[in-house]
């Protein structure tokens, strides 16, 4: 089964005197980057949420978001009041001396730092559990949302294995050819330099022999369709997080494709060869997306 690294999970419930709403969404991400934004209700309990995400979603970059409201509203306020007043006498002394207007002071008092704080009652230990399971049933929603993703993934990066064998067995008709316009191609040289005459046969052949083996591709050939096989391999398996290893077998891949082409001393074959290396950058495309 193949997850995607992109998803959205939303869900919202009443805990006792409490509607809780949990939204996380994940991105692409070469390792687990966590960002959380929660209630400071919930602030004792920021690192057993980590660990929770962190643990059922694996790596990429994931924003948590989680509010805690009372009745419908906002946490109730607090004012400190001697805050406030103590404030309000600097401003006032301020104002008085530059001969400003205290019309908007309340405004004012009300911004300043520390003046109005939100409760910060603590939490039951009951409703911490019943808000953890809103946090788990938005992860799974998450979760679901990148299995239908990933399913998606699968298909796309089989279509582009299977493009690349079609590819590689549209080439098996061309190897022949290959070879005898390559024969052809040096006696041409040969004879336009040295006489027919003169061409020792033998060294001509033993020459021709080596510089064939040079260009045989044949190994290539069946460590591409093992890479190709194992790739599937790694798809059907039951691994959830496995997208830096297909990664890796696509790098394998390259590798073979790049030999192919380097070797090909043929211009049909280089025309297939682009269109290996066109789905092969597909296939990287989508494996930066996989879990």
């Amino acid at each position: 089964m193949l997850y995607s690294m992109t998803g959205f999970g939303r869900e919202e419930a009443a805990v006792g005197a409490y509607q809780v709403v949990a939204e996380i969404k994940s991105l692409n991400g070469k390792q687990s980057d966590l960002n959380t934004r929660i209630a400071p209700l919930l602030r004792p309990y920021e690192h057993e949420i980590r660990s929770l995400v962190n643990n059922r979603l694996g790596r990429g970059t994931i924003d948590i978001t989680i509010q805690v409201k009372q009745d419908g509203v906002s946490k109730p306020m607090s004012i400190n009041t001697n805050l406030a007043l103590s404030y309000y006498r600097g401003i006032s002394d301020i104002a008085a001396q530059l001969g400003l207007s205290q019309e908007n002071i309340l405004a004012t008092l009300m911004g300043m730092p520390e003046v109005v704080s939100a409760e910060q009652d603590a939490l039951p230990e009951n409703d911490w559990l019943a808000i953890r399971e809103v946090i788990v049933t938005a992860v799974e929603k998450l979760r679901l949302h990148r299995k239908v993703e990933g399913e998606s993934l699968a298909e796309d990066l089989g279509n582009c294995i299977s493009n690349i064998e079609q590819n590689l067995q549209q080439i098996l008709p061309y190897e022949p050819l290959r070879i005898e316009r390559m024969r052809a191609r040096i006696n041409t040289s040969l004879e336009d330099w040295v006489a027919a005459a003169n061409i020792d046969k033998n060294r001509l052949e033993q020459e021709m022999i080596y510089y064939i083996e040079k260009i045989d591709f044949s190994e290539e050939k069946i460590r591409l369709v093992q890479h190709c096989n194992y790739f599937r391999e790694i798809l059907g398996n039951s691994e959830e997080i496995k997208g830096k290893k297909l990664g890796f077998v696509l790098q394998e891949v390259g590798r073979e494709i790049n030999t192919l082409g380097s070797k090909a001393n043929d211009a049909d074959i280089q025309k297939i060869i682009v269109n290996m290396k066109d789905q092969l950058e597909k296939a990287k495309e989508q494996v930066l997306n996989v879990l």
